[in-house]
């Protein structure tokens, strides 16, 4: 996964989400719930926060969580602003399903 430096600023009709779900997920009744990516039952939408959007999307905006179609989002890049690490990610616009102002609980369920 490469570096970007600095802040980026997204064009027009581009999402830009960070945090996107992955990994081993926990219920909040304490149900773990194992890596299933790249496996059928991985194909699912999956949480991600906004973190940028382009000027002509109107439907989201920054800070926001949203459930994305599965595997409408680019490969991870890393980004570093100088203050903070993290990994982003494009996603389609047209392929956001859900919109939450809070970060959803028991997100895999």
């Amino acid at each position: 996964m490469g570096t970007v430096y600095g802040d980026i600023r997204p064009l027009r009709n581009r999402v830009i989400v960070r945090h996107i779900e992955k990994g081993q997920q926990k219920t909040k009744g304490g149900i773990i719930i194992p890596d299933d990516d790249k496996q059928e039952r991985g194909i699912r939408p999956r949480w991600a926060q906004v973190y940028k959007v382009g000027s002509e999307i109107t439907e989201v905006k920054e800070g926001q969580w949203v459930c994305i179609e599965h595997g409408r989002w680019g490969r991870g890049v890393e980004l570093d602003t100088g203050s903070e690490k993290f990994e982003i990610r494009l996603a389609e616009p047209e392929s956001i399903l859900l919109v939450s102002d809070e970060k959803p609980e028991d997100i895999y369920a």
